[in-house]
């Protein structure tokens, strides 16, 4: 138990104890000591957003249970065999001491996942099939905002009027992830044209996929990805196009820090959100970037993400992470942990207080 729990118990039993201590001493004690007590609970309960989350089964990284390191180590590659089977040994085998695994059911992924967020106090924007999503949120309601797993391409492209009746509806409150990276796809594509004009026109806010994916990806099965389009450049034109696009960087397009602050300097409306760059890169390099975009006056526009596929614990790590930060202000902190995106997604003040009182 920590200690700050224990200490009403403790300091009531010390003072019920000690006849020399006066009435007027031991209520200032224990009043100092409920305060801070208090105080602690209360920033456990603060409410975070999660800003990149994924309604995923078990199955969907490969054959469970899988182990994630944090951070993740680079692989070192032999070509004289698959690289899958060499990326998949760091998974069954980690090389770390306290991996996060992954659990082996979809029932297990959920319930894992939203006894976290509950005891954490997280709202996250949740990626996925339309099913899948609809599966999650009446298992927790209240506790996801609905998102749409989208890649020009295969069986994750809906169409333009499919994603205009599933906003009418309430069933899509923000359009993420959209993954076109994985297949080489910018996001200037003239087969993107229509959906970024549909979400300006709806105000539907959009999160794509810029920067880094697993390592390697180019040999897992994504032979279009490039590394190039890591830069948060690839999104100028789509902004000039459509001033009044919400948009955010999942992943903040890592790891071109310039490229991203030339972005962010030229277009005040875009944000950024760390979803699993916070937990995948070694804290020092990770804090040496997100340290450049806050030093650059951009910390108001810098979103919590974990990027939660089917590792719950790896939630709870990316709190921490921002949690420890030494470089960042408690109120910067809080902006990224809550305050910038309850302002990016025009939280109302009735969401707001609910979050508070969850």
């Amino acid at each position: 138990m920590p200690v700050l729990t224990q200490c009403p118990v403790i300091l009531h039993s010390v003072i019920k104890n000690n006849d020399k201590a006066g009435d007027t001493m031991k209520r200032a004690m224990f009043g100092l000591v409920l305060g801070l007590f208090s105080l602690a609970n209360a920033s456990e309960r603060l409410p975070i957003v999660d800003m990149h989350m994924h309604a995923a089964p078990a199955d969907s990284q490969g054959p469970p249970p899988l182990a994630m390191c944090t951070p993740m180590p680079s692989p070192v590659w032999d070509p004289a065999r698959p690289f899958v089977e060499t990326f998949m040994g760091h998974m069954k085998q980690p090389s770390c001491d306290d991996p996060v695994w992954s659990p082996e059911t979809d029932e297990e992924v959920l319930a894992q996942t939203v006894e976290i967020m509950e005891r954490r106090n997280v709202v996250g924007v949740l990626s996925g099939t339309p099913e899948r999503v609809s599966e999650w949120m009446d298992a927790a309601p209240g506790r996801f905002l609905p998102g749409l797993g989208f890649q020009i391409g295969g069986n994750r492209e809906y169409s333009p009027e499919l994603i205009a009746e599933m906003h009418a509806d309430g069933r899509l409150a923000v359009l993420a992830e959209v993954t076109n990276q994985y297949a080489g796809i910018e996001p200037d594509d003239e087969r993107m044209e229509p959906y970024w004009a549909l979400a300006e026109e709806l105000d539907l806010p959009v999160g794509i996929h810029i920067g880094t994916g697993p390592p390697g990806v180019i040999y897992l099965g994504s032979s279009e990805y490039r590394a190039r389009m890591h830069s948060a450049l690839t999104l100028e034109e789509v902004l000039v196009r459509h001033p009044k696009l919400r948009v955010y960087i999942m992943h903040a397009g890592y790891p071109m820090l310039d490229d991203l602050l030339a972005l962010l300097f030229a277009h005040p409306q875009v944000y950024v959100e760390v979803g699993v760059i916070v937990y995948v890169t070694p804290r020092p390099e990770f804090y040496r970037f997100l340290r450049g975009i806050t030093d650059a006056g951009y910390g108001k526009r810098v979103m919590f993400g974990s990027d939660q596929m089917v590792w719950p614990g790896t939630i709870e790590r990316s709190i921490q992470v921002i949690e420890d930060a030494p470089f960042l202000s408690e109120e910067q902190k809080r902006d990224i942990l809550y305050n910038n995106a309850a302002r990016f997604l025009r939280f109302s003040e009735e969401d707001i207080a609910r979050h508070h009182g969850m």
